[in-house]
């Protein structure tokens, strides 16, 4: 096995919003050096990352200038362009994970949907759509209500537009503004996720170092349970309260999902739990997710960690789950947009088990993602209920600048 040194490599991170920023905070600790690209400067994650290089998502310029500094490429979103990504790596010799073709397989979402179930991964009935006719069609199948998502682009719940009737589907469509799909609705009883690294093959000490690890380790984290509203992640409960054959089969299933995935990393791979039981696949992040911010104060490595290792080629640590965890956004509670800034976190603070994780965005705008907040049991015998409800009392403890 490869004998590793710290301080180590570069990573630079296409993208340097708040998963940019605590992918940082992670390397740190290993002697990892963090180089990320944002258009936004002094974006939230240059105040901990080495530098930020200010360039477009897609600027090939920047691009290269990133490579040229970095041992790997790797992204925080998905609006890195895929095309450029892989011609710079072609050309510079700088490894890109995930891969590029990962990513455009992830950015169009029928395209994603058509691989998985190729590959036996189950997921809703879905088609595409390309008018109103195509979605009455479709509830004419399917029945309503259905849920029409715009293939691309779409993000913390934009581009996703239930349609409750046949008379809705025109304006439904319109206000998803581009290429569609439509899914049957699934009458879940819950959404859970499955935080899930792919990593590299431990290799003998016959091998040379020089020689190509192959891309086969793997280990997903604790299932956690999501509640949404308005189609935004409010709350992550680990572990989820599912029974212990459906935890089973959502494991079973990502690791399905990393089968189709190509290149190391993390994957933030969304789930329904219906009434009966079974797992269906919703959607795919390929990198860390907001539904495994948990890990950070409760699992014994977190998703960030995970990542920075992965895409190095390092060994992955482990994924246990310390005690059981519960994670509450923070969503910009303000009415149009305004100075970000968080006050009465005093509660928080004093709270044993209690995490804030501040982004340090400047501008608060209405339900943005400005920070998160963990409570973790610890050596406590708490259930997840009375962490949840804690949780949530912590949350609603702070408030938002009101003056103008």
């Amino acid at each position: 096995m490869t004998t590793l040194r710290t301080p180590g490599p570069t990573i630079g991170v296409v993208g340097g919003g708040q998963l940019g920023r605590m992918l940082a905070e992670a390397a740190a600790p290993l002697g990892i050096e963090v180089v990320v690209l944002d258009p936004t400067p002094d974006c939230p994650a240059a105040l901990v990352a080495r530098d930020q290089i200010v360039a477009e998502f897609d600027d090939e310029a920047g691009i290269r200038e990133l490579a040229a500094r970095a041992d790997v490429l790797t992204f925080e979103i998905e609006l890195a362009d895929q095309d450029v990504m892989e011609r710079v790596s072609e050309e510079t010799g700088t490894p890109v994970h995930p891969k590029p073709s990962t990513l455009e397989t992830i950015h169009d979402k029928i395209v994603q949907k058509r691989e998985l179930e190729a590959a036996g991964v189950p997921v809703p009935p879905f088609r595409g759509v390309e008018d109103a006719d195509d979605v009455r069609a479709a509830i004419d199948d399917y029945g309503a209500p259905v849920m029409l998502k715009a293939r691309t682009g779409g993000y913390d719940g934009r581009g996703n537009v239930p349609v409750e009737s046949k008379a809705d589907a025109a304006d439904a469509l319109e206000s998803v503004a581009g290429p569609a799909m439509v899914e049957s609705f699934v009458d879940f009883e819950r959404e859970v996720s499955v935080i899930a690294v792919k990593g590299a093959a431990e290799r003998s000490s016959a091998n040379r170092e020089d020689t190509p690890r192959d891309d086969d380790e793997t280990a997903t984290f604790p299932i956690g349970e999501n509640v949404h509203e308005d189609e935004i992640l409010r709350e992550t409960i680990v572990p989820a309260r599912s029974s212990e054959t459906v935890t089973d089969r959502a494991h079973a299933v990502a690791r399905d999902v990393l089968e189709v995935m190509e290149g190391r990393g993390v994957y933030g791979i969304e789930l329904f739990e219906t009434r009966e039981g079974e797992i269906l696949l919703n959607e795919i992040a390929p990198r860390p997710h907001n539904s495994g911010h948990w890990t950070i104060e409760g699992a014994a490595s977190s998703q960030f960690e995970q990542h920075a290792r992965a895409v190095l080629g390092w060994p992955l640590g482990s994924t246990k789950l310390r005690s059981p965890t519960v994670m509450t956004n923070l969503l910009g509670d303000v009415d149009e947009e305004r100075e970000a800034e968080l006050g009465d976190i005093d509660r928080i603070l004093e709270t044993p088990g209690a995490n804030l994780h501040w982004y340090g965005k400047r501008q608060a705008r209405p339900l943005r993602k400005l920070g998160h907040v963990t409570l973790s049991a610890g050596d406590e015998d708490a259930s997840v209920e009375d962490l949840l409800e804690r949780a949530r009392d912590l949350e609603r403890s702070v408030t938002f600048r009101t003056d103008e």
